[in-house]
């Protein structure tokens, strides 16, 4: 018997059924659940690593900007007054400073944090200086984000970091030589943006800061 042979277009399998919404909901539900579950596992076991490294972070840079103090107190400001009392909640760092003192203990200085806008985004810095006559100390960056190459020199030019000590503020930036007062201090060439805003931080700061501190020293409150 000798077998047909049929041409013709391919017989179309009927279709089938779709996925039911329903389950489609679930497994986004239970995705959703598990990524959310991810996030926070993640974050619970960080956390203290993360916090120990902005801890040895905040003491490596008061050490820095006191000279290497043997102690220090902690103030903090609450309602525009100074207090030892930590208030409940998160702390401010920039609602908190660090008087610093040395093995016979005299008050080396106060170390405070401040933060402002620079070219791209925060600049945070921590500041050394003396509240009796307002002279820095020094200052280090504790976080910026400046453009490479350019505006982050505001940290890695030791030229420009390491003219502060000494100063006095209010502070003027100036172009070329600096020094011809005790409150200039030299820009960045190329950074301007970026160091003037270190230079800004800087006298806001102080300016903040000189008055609790020195209603502190005269009656231990403001």
């Amino acid at each position: 018997m000798t077998a047909t042979h049929q041409h013709g277009a391919p017989v179309t399998p009927a279709p089938g059924r779709g996925t039911p919404a329903w389950r489609l909901l679930v497994t986004l539900a239970i995705a959703g659940a598990l990524s959310g579950w991810l996030v926070a596992t993640v974050y619970d076991i960080t956390l203290p690593a993360v916090k120990r490294h902005a801890a040895a972070r905040l003491e490596q840079a008061v050490r820095e900007v006191l000279h290497a103090p043997v102690r220090w107190d902690t103030l903090y400001v609450v309602h525009d007054s100074l207090t030892r009392t930590a208030p409940a909640g998160d702390l401010d760092p920039t609602l908190t400073a660090y008087v610093g003192y040395d093995a016979e203990g005299r008050r080396l200085g106060v170390a405070i944090t401040a933060a402002e806008p620079g070219f791209q985004e925060l600049v945070t810095l921590m500041i050394g200086f003396d509240p009796a006559s307002g002279t820095l100390l020094g200052f280090t960056v504790v976080a910026q984000k400046e453009t490479p190459g350019l505006g982050d020199k505001i940290e890695r030019d030791s030229l420009f970091t390491g003219q502060f000590g000494g100063r006095v503020p209010p502070l003027t930036g100036v172009r070329g030589h600096a020094g011809t007062t005790p409150s200039e201090v030299q820009t960045i060439t190329g950074a301007t943006i970026s160091s003037r805003a270190v230079i800004r931080i800087i006298n806001h700061a102080i300016e903040r800061w000189r008055p609790l501190l020195d209603r502190w020293d005269r009656g231990g409150t403001s």
